[in-house]
Formats: structure tokens, sequence, C-alpha cells
């Protein structure tokens, strides 16, 4: 009788192990994103000089379940493209500037990286012509990119000076 209990109690606990009890959760990816909407395509806008763009990252566990992580991440910021004219756009603290809980504020000089494709139109038309490409780092994993374009000054290539599409449109 007793070898019967001790193989019993041997292979509950085989069986509690094989179906992951006892096992921790681990964080399986990262998801950065905007609070704002949008603006189309998976971009964000950073409007107007002093303009703000609140980023909020996720980790997403083996789970299922999600922890605000925005405050215990590091952020990359790459420039990528031209402004509306044609100059590179610059690196981060010109331009736009981003702190450590992922606010990101537009800041001089002002820039805008959308073009009018039709200037004398009187409803624009616009495209991309850079944005900044940023990427959270969290426990050594990093997030997807989210790409954020910067409307903080009035665009040289449209007649009524707008720069971009609006995100509260």
């Amino acid at each position: 009788m007793k070898r019967t209990t001790i193989l019993a109690a041997l292979l509950v606990a085989v069986s509690l192990m094989s179906t992951g009890c006892g096992t921790s959760d681990y964080v399986q990816s990262i998801e950065l994103t905007a609070t704002t909407s949008s603006v189309g395509g998976g971009v964000y806008n950073l409007e107007g000089w002093g303009g703000t763009l609140q980023l909020q990252v996720n980790a997403v566990y083996h789970s299922g379940k999600t922890i605000p992580v925005s405050n215990d991440v590091t952020y990359a910021v790459t420039p990528d493209g031209t402004d509306d004219v044609g100059n590179a756009l610059q690196a981060p603290p010109k331009t736009a500037t981003i702190n450590t809980t992922g606010m990101m504020t537009a800041v001089d000089p002002t820039a805008c990286t959308w073009t009018d494709l039709t200037p004398s139109s009187s409803t624009p038309s616009w495209a991309l012509s850079g944005s900044y490409q940023v990427i959270a780092t969290y426990r050594g994993m990093n997030s997807q990119p989210v790409f954020v374009a910067v409307a903080s000054a009035a665009s040289s290539t449209n007649p009524k000076g707008q720069c971009g599409p609006s995100s509260s449109s």
C-alpha cells in the first residue's frame, strides 16, 4: 500500500509539472501605440509647435494578460525621410523630443513632413515625406515600430499654409 501511495503522489507531481502548473508567465510581445487615432496607414501626427503625442506601451504575456509598461521602457527615435521642401529630417532633440514616459513634443525648429500633391486645389491631397520611427524596448524585447509625422510648421507646399491631415478630423 505504501508503494502505491508513493507512486500515486509521484504521478500527480509529474502530471502537474507537465500541464504547466507552477510555471511562471512570461512576456510574449511588446505593443507600442499612441493614445490618439492615426491619420492613416498607422501614422500618428505630432501637430503644432508644442503639440504632444502620448505613446503607450503594453507588455503582452503568454497567458494573454496585458500590462502597461510605458514608464519602464527605453525609446529609440530615428528620423526617416525629409521635410516638405526636401531637407533631411533632423534627429531629436531637434523638431521632436520624447521623454521617459513616452510623451513626444514638437519643438523648435518646427517642421512639416507632409507635402501637398495638389497645391492649386482647394482641397489638399497629402503625402508623407518623412517621419520619426519609434521603437520601445522592455526587458530586452523590442516593440513593432510606430511612425510619427510632424506638422508643427506651416507647409510651404500648400498655398493655405496647412501642414498635413489632422488626426482630430
